[in-house]
């Protein structure tokens, strides 16, 4: 049986999870879809879009698609709905999760890669991440839990940007770009957005292209550097007033505890070393590596090596080969929280091959 999609939806509180998910569900695209909801909130998917009353766990809706309470694990969630479709008891095509306002989407991401029978059954798709342009600023500097649903992200998605001046929201973009450079922004008017922006985004794809805009991070790098010196420590979760330069120009970068840095080489590695290398630093700073993702150019093979982790959990494939005038480059991104840059970036030159 082929594997059924998967894709995590987060975000904070009020920033219009299911606002977008009610437009998903209601569009004529043709697509059944299981919608898993961490807990039906007050701002559950609305009765009159479905069929049954709340009280069933699963819940079948007026556009065949079905909507599903998790009252135990989730793993226990994801098997009952793969066997009930096996059985022919339940037509979905995909599955969304929605994570309550101040999940961490680390741990429902690696139940894709932990249990082999969800592993077996399932394939993720990417983690959605939504923020509130009128409420970011105060809850990015006050909250590590938005913080992090911005480092997981393969796909921002920012709400509520018409309650906001300009101003704010590009300095909002400019803020999430340098906590998360991989992913793809757009603004979205009540949940407004195409399906081919929702779906088969492939951010967990080992093969997936790695796109990050090389001009932004030339940028960052001499643009950015005065503010290295006024870092707060890591368990800085200070209210608003120790930003009060937010929003107000382009250039004042805040001192978010989740970053993102890159590291490039046209040297090849050396892989036993940098297996040993990136088994140390997941060893040790696993917790606080939100996601990681390369293609490499390694010593001996032909082919680039493609990586990427969530976590302590990390996964390699050998991709296509390099074509004839390519240049050979091993380009790897890492988010996180309090990530020590330089001890990454050094280990990483050390692994590079004689």
């Amino acid at each position: 049986m082929a594997l059924i999609p998967a894709t995590i939806l987060t975000g904070f509180l009020g920033s219009g999870k299911t606002t977008l998910l009610k437009r998903v569900l209601s569009e004529a695209h043709g697509q059944k879809i299981a919608i898993i909801e961490n807990e039906f909130g007050e701002e559950n998917i609305d009765n009159d879009i479905l069929v049954a009353d709340t009280n069933e766990q699963i819940i079948q809706m007026s556009n065949g698609c079905i909507c599903c309470t998790i009252r135990e694990d989730l793993r226990t969630t994801l098997r009952d709905l793969a066997e009930k479709k096996r059985k022919g008891e339940l037509d979905f095509e995909r599955v969304v999760i929605e994570t309550t306002g101040l999940a961490d989407p680390g741990p429902v991401a690696q139940t894709f890669f932990m249990d082999d029978e969800i592993a077996e059954q399932y394939l993720l798709d990417s983690i959605l991440t939504l923020v509130d342009a009128k409420h970011a600023a105060n809850q990015l500097n006050d909250r590590q839990e938005a913080r992090r649903q911005v480092g997981f992200a393969d796909q921002i998605f920012i709400s509520k940007s018409e309650l906001v001046a300009k101003e704010e929201v590009d300095a909002l973009i400019h803020r999430l770009k340098h906590m998360n450079p991989r992913a793809p922004q757009r603004t979205v008017h009540f949940g407004d957005v195409k399906i081919s922006e929702v779906f088969d985004l492939r951010g967990f794809n080992l093969n997936a292209k790695l796109d990050i805009d090389p001009d932004f991070l030339k940028e960052d790098d001499h643009d950015h550097r005065h503010d290295h010196d006024h870092e707060h420590g890591e368990h800085c979760d200070h209210p608003s007033h120790a930003h009060e330069h937010a929003g107000h120009g382009h250039h004042h970068h805040h001192d978010d505890d989740v970053k993102s840095f890159v590291f490039r080489s046209e040297k090849p590695f050396d892989p036993a070393k940098l297996e040993d290398f990136l088994g140390a630093i997941v060893n040790v700073y696993g917790p606080r590596m939100l996601r990681y993702k390369g293609v490499l150019h390694m010593k001996g093979t032909e082919r680039k090596v493609i990586f990427q982790g969530v976590h302590q959990l990390m996964g390699s494939d050998l991709g296509p080969k390099w074509e004839g005038g390519e240049q050979r480059l091993s380009k790897m991104v890492f988010i996180g929280l309090d990530l020590p840059k330089d001890i990454f970036l050094q280990g990483l030159e050390q692994c590079l091959a004689a």
